[in-house]
Formats: structure tokens, sequence, C-alpha cells
């Protein structure tokens, strides 16, 4: 179309047919001449889908808007197989090159997929919350929003705990399995993960679950039937389930009460955090706005701003004081400066105090 913003496709062919192959959230097509010999060589595109982007068939005349890509059939009347994309977060590149960046496919290369994560835990990634890590394509390719909420929620892992803590107790496990007894064969092996699947091992049977769901929702007879999909989810966008936005701006929905050591401040109506925030499921959440979020990271990367900040109107204030006392005649006393081990905490609530006691509103 006049608008998309993916590259030309120099292929041209009266007759031709299209194969495709999926590796987490990319996608493949491969564009072929029905006549080798006469047509153009083989051509090769990589999608990717972004928030909004898919694959639709309808009839040429009637096109439906964002249609960025089309493929004509040669049908009378024709159709038209159409990438449409609304955000147009989605693109295309020439080529059959998969992106460096992503790993092994959650879906088609899971053991591959395992072995990268666990072999690779002491990569800095990790040092993440779990449910922000989970959205990391270099270890997790194909894990969307809504998948790391709904495995998160069977397995009750609350989304903010650090993902290290929760991967390496899988590679402890692993080995203990190994050594316990070694000579498993593969269907027990098979059979004992699916009776206590892992974190990693839902990795892969939830996608396959929506993928097996979606044969059912994308019948050509019922293309609005979304209620299959809402009744498979148990977690996401459901109900009685809590959200948070997570430090990259994505929504994460769990359980209430569930959350983790790393989850932002504040979390809970009354929290102090002096508990860790998910002992207190009787609270409610409440959001935690951009702004705030970016006062408090600036407020923890230059304290010594701050507290030179507060000497500052500090000295400024006794002397203030100082002259109301000579104005009215009194005797004044220049109160002793704080010591540099005094905690903050200490030296506000004595400003407090004393401004109390001249009946001067507290600081």
């Amino acid at each position: 179309s006049a608008v998309g913003r993916g590259p030309e496709v120099p292929f041209r062919s009266e007759a031709y047919g299209i194969s495709a192959i999926a590796r987490g959230k990319e996608l493949r097509l491969t564009l072929s001449a029905l006549d080798p010999a006469a047509g153009p060589p083989a051509q090769d595109l990589v999608f990717r889908f972004g928030m909004s982007g898919s694959f639709r068939l309808c009839p040429a005349a009637e096109l439906p808007r964002h249609a960025h890509l089309r493929f004509l059939t040669r049908e009378s009347p024709p159709r038209a197989l159409c990438f449409v994309d609304p955000r147009r977060f989605g693109s295309w590149r020439l080529g059959d090159a998969w992106q460096p960046e992503r790993g092994p496919c959650v879906v088609s290369e899971y053991q591959a997929f395992r072995e990268n994560v666990l072999k690779n835990l002491e990569d800095r990634a990790f040092d993440k919350p779990i449910c922000e890590v989970l959205l990391n394509q270099k270890y997790f390719n194909g894990i969307g929003n809504y998948l790391r909420a709904e495995i998160l929620y069977r397995l009750k892992i609350p989304p903010f705990e650090k993902a290290r803590t929760v991967l390496e107790a899988l590679k402890e496990q692993e080995q203990e399995r190994r050594k316990k007894d070694p000579s498993l064969t593969l269907s027990k092996k098979v059979k004992l993960r699916k009776e206590n699947p892992d974190l990693l091992e839902l990795c892969h049977t939830v996608p396959m679950e929506v993928i097996t769901a979606e044969k059912q929702l994308l019948d050509p007879e019922h293309p609005d039937n979304y209620s299959a999909f809402k009744s498979w989810l148990q977690c996401y966008l459901v109900p009685g389930m809590s959200s948070l936005r997570d430090r990259s701006g994505r929504t994460i929905w769990f359980q209430v009460g569930a959350w983790g050591w790393g989850a932002p401040r504040p979390l809970l109506q009354g929290d102090t955090g002096l508990s860790p925030p998910w002992e207190s499921p009787a609270l409610t959440p409440t959001q935690v706005t951009p702004r705030a979020s970016k006062q408090r990271r600036r407020a923890a990367a230059n304290p010594p701003r701050l507290e030179q900040k507060e000497v500052k109107e500090e000295q400024e204030g006794q002397a203030d004081r100082a002259k109301k006392g000579r104005a009215r005649g009194r005797r004044t006393v220049t109160a002793a400066p704080a010591s540099p081990e005094e905690p903050q905490s200490v030296r506000r609530s004595r400003r407090t105090s004393a401004g109390r006691g001249r009946g001067e509103p507290g600081v």
C-alpha cells in the first residue's frame, strides 16, 4: 500500500505459491513460482507482527483498512491475502534470516530453548523480575504479555520475584532428578513433566494450548468467535485479578497479593516497605504514575543533592528565626549543627518538634 513502511517486494510471477514457517514471534514467507524454470527465483520475507499485525484472506474488492501488503489470487473474482497492521508496529524485511538477537523458539525448538536459558543464568538480564525477563526474546522467543501472565499464575510465582532465583531452582531440580534415577525412560520423563510442569515447560505447553484453540478461533465460518479464547484465560484480563505496570511499561496481570521482591513502589495502600508486599493480600494495589516513578528514581540516584538542599533550608530557617527573635527583643539561641552521623529522619523530627514548641508549623 502507499502508506506501508516495509520495503518493496521484487517478485513478479503469474502463478506462484506461498509457504510459511514460524519461529517464536517471527514468520517467514517463501514466494516461489509454480514453474521454477520460467519464473523468478524464490523470494523470502520475514515478518514481525508488533501488537496488531495479522494476515487476512478477503475479497480483493473489499480490502480491509491498513492492508499494507497484498498477495492476489487468480480466482474470479480474485481474493487477497493481506498483511494487516493498524498500529504499524509490525514490519517485514527481505531475505530468509531470522533476527540474530532472538533465541530458540519456545514451541518448535523447546529443548534448545530450555538449554539456552539454563546455561546463561549468569547473564545480567536475569537480575530483573521474572515477569520482565519472560518478555526478553533473546531467551523467551515467542512469549508475550498474556502468555507470561497465564504461565506465572498457574505456577503461583510472584511476578516480581527475581528471575535468577526462580530459574536456578529449576536447574537444581533437574540435576537432582538425574542423580536420583538416571535410567528413566523418555516416556516416564514426559509423564512426570506433564504431572509437575516447571516454568520452562509451561513456556512450551501453554502456547501450544493457544495454537490448538486457534484452530477453532480461526474457523472461516466463525471469524468473530472470541469466546473460546476468553474462556481459556485464567488470569489475563480476568475479573478479580490485579494488574500493574512493570518497569518497561507493560501491564502484568496476576493474583492479588502475589507480588515479589522487585515490584515498583508504592504498590499497596498503607505499605510501609518494612515487609514483603505479597504477605499482605488484604490490601489493594495502587497505580504508580510514570511521573512519581521518575521522581523516585531521580531521588534515589542523587541523595547528596537532597541532603545539601535540606541543610541549606535548615540554615535559612535558623537565620529567619534569629531575625524574628531580635525584632521582638528576644534572646536568640543558635541551634548546634547536627552531627554528620545523625540520620536525616532524626534531624527532621527535631526541626518538627522545635517548630511546634514555638507555635510554628512543622516542616
